[in-house]
């Protein structure tokens, strides 16, 4: 048998780097420097990874900034340009269905011209419409920068998850692709920092700049592309192994990692290749599900779309409108009070992030559902008190009691609904479903994001900002026996024991999967293979 020391190195696995032991060939010194160097080494690989990844989620801050930033600049808009209600619904709310397309665009884009440059075109395509709208003299103009902007931010908000996922070791990517949830947060806050900021200026020129501002970021990105390298899984791709094999070393431990990454991203390559013309297939066991799948779905898709038709974007677009209707007059307060909103929402999305392999999914979501619910009830009495009972309750009381619920609503949204949506999303659809599966469920959630923004200001004006709120409250209210009836708890559970859950629902609402039961599927699976 060929022993680890005349292997070569590129067969070379990490436990023969890590069993040597001192009194073998080397000296106690010797091998306290070698893993000291190794340590060195994944210190600086780590931090390497770090700062590609936090540069790739500058993306999502393009996306956070927009929504943010248009709560406010909305306000200013509809007194210079003089816009319609109808219009302002289209010029919010089409931010959705527009990124969807430029994100369902950016896949086959990025695999043409890379990750890297992916991100660079959709940096560009931003720039040049955030650029329109800074200088639009018309609704038209405006709505022209706002489409273009809104593909800008799908294309480079897509690729930056898949470019971070792919640059990532596995010990570190959770982490790592939780960080465009909170540059997301963090665009929102900003956004809303810039309105306060700017609504001292004129009503013509304020919200240019307020929209203006949002290139900086874009620039940012610009300059970040000469500091990251290319996807390693890309250069794989297109059959540059020598490149592949240099980005490897800056992110990885020793050699003999990086040649264990080259084979299994060549293997899953080779794999690619094989099933692309599976896709088909894929779709048809999509559109004719057999039970577990359909349970999938229900799971997937369906907390995707509840996400949005709780109302979070109606309360992040319009809640100046919300606190004007809450009795705050001045531009700058509803402003202000807005900033608490995006302050409230980092936060919270941060705690959320340190919770959600320690307590699961499911506890989480409860709590996020019944929070919400109860905050919409009350967001929905104190706008209601505030036109209809003004006695009863002092206008400053009513004021406070609204930003209140506003801040409530968003943080348990952000500690539960908000991420956990896209965490579940990757866990519970198997391999050969999950992109499929996944953009089934996205398409959902941006068209139901799009719908609410798109008929929010219309509705209220027939049933009241008020009545809206306690529309939301009944959904969200679902929302809880949703999440009790149709998700399972699937922290700390293998992709075999969730598949048994979703296979005939076994102890569906909190129960652990038997070994045993884990080893019966596994067996079936490979059984079913070798007859394959």
């Amino acid at each position: 048998m060929e022993s680890a020391k005349t292997r070569p190195a590129a067969m070379a696995t990490k436990s023969d780097y890590r069993r040597v032991e001192p009194d073998e060939e080397l000296d106690e010194e010797e091998w306290a420097r070698r893993a000291e160097a190794q340590r060195h080494r994944r210190r600086n690989g780590e931090r390497y990874v770090f700062t590609c990844a936090l540069f790739a989620s500058l993306n999502a801050i393009l996306l956070g900034y927009d929504v943010g930033v248009m709560s406010g600049a909305i306000i200013y808009i509809q007194k210079d340009l003089h816009i319609t209600e109808f219009q302002e619904e289209i010029l919010v709310g089409c931010l959705s269905v527009v990124s969807l397309l430029g994100s369902l665009s950016g896949g086959r884009t990025s695999d043409a011209i890379g990750r890297k440059w992916t991100m660079a075109l959709g940096a560009i395509v931003f720039q040049i419409g955030a650029a329109i709208m800074t200088f639009a003299p018309s609704f038209t103009v405006l709505m022209i920068g706002r489409l273009l902007a809104g593909v800008g931010i799908g294309f480079g908000a897509m690729i930056s998850a898949v470019y971070i996922a792919e640059i990532s070791p596995a010990a570190a990517r959770g982490t790592l692709t939780s960080l465009p949830e909170i540059c997301i947060n963090l665009g929102i806050l900003l956004g809303y920092v810039s309105n306060y900021a700017f609504s001292g200026l004129s009503e013509h020129i304020n919200w240019r700049i307020m929209l203006g501002v949002g290139i900086l970021p874009s620039v940012f990105i610009g300059f970040a592309l000469f500091v990251i390298p290319e996807s390693p899984r890309w250069l794989m791709m297109e059959k540059r192994v020598p490149e592949a094999r240099a980005v490897l070393l800056q992110i990885s431990e020793s050699e003999a990692e990086v040649e264990e990454r080259l084979a299994e991203i060549e293997e899953a390559a080779s794999l690619l290749k094989s099933t692309k013309s599976e896709d088909k297939a894929v779709w048809m066991e999509l559109l004719n599900p057999s039970p577990a799948v359909r349970r999938m779905l229900y799971a997937g898709c369906g907390i995707q779309m509840f996400q949005q038709i709780t109302g979070i974007d109606a309360t992040v677009y319009y809640s100046p409108t919300i606190f004007r209707d809450a009795g705050i007059k001045s531009d700058q307060e509803l402003l202000a009070a807005t900033v608490a909103v995006g302050f409230t929402k980092t936060v919270f999305i941060l705690v959320a992030i340190f919770l959600i392999d320690k307590v699961g999914r499911k506890p989480l979501l409860y709590v996020s559902t019944i929070g919400m619910t109860i905050c919409l009830f009350i967001l929905g009495i104190a706008l209601t008190l505030q036109k209809h009972a003004m006695g009863l309750i002092s206008p400053r009381i009513g004021i406070d009691l609204a930003v209140f619920a506003v801040c409530g609503n968003v943080a348990f949204f952000s500690i539960g609904m908000g991420p956990i949506c896209w965490v579940l999303s990757s866990e519970i659809f198997p391999l050969r479903l999950r992109a499929q599966a996944s953009a089934l469920g996205q398409v959902g959630g941006r068209v139901s994001s799009g719908l609410v923004s798109m008929s929010f200001l219309s509705m209220a004006r027939i049933i009241s900002v008020a009545g809206m709120f306690f529309v939301f409250a009944v959904i969200s209210t679902v929302s809880v026996a949703f999440v009790y009836l149709c998700v399972p708890e699937t922290k700390g559970k293998t992709l075999e024991q969730i598949e048994i859950m979703f296979e005939g629902g076994k102890e569906w609402r909190g129960g652990e999967v038997e070994l045993e039961d884990t080893q019966h599927l596994i067996q079936s699976n490979k059984k079913s293979g070798s007859l394959g």
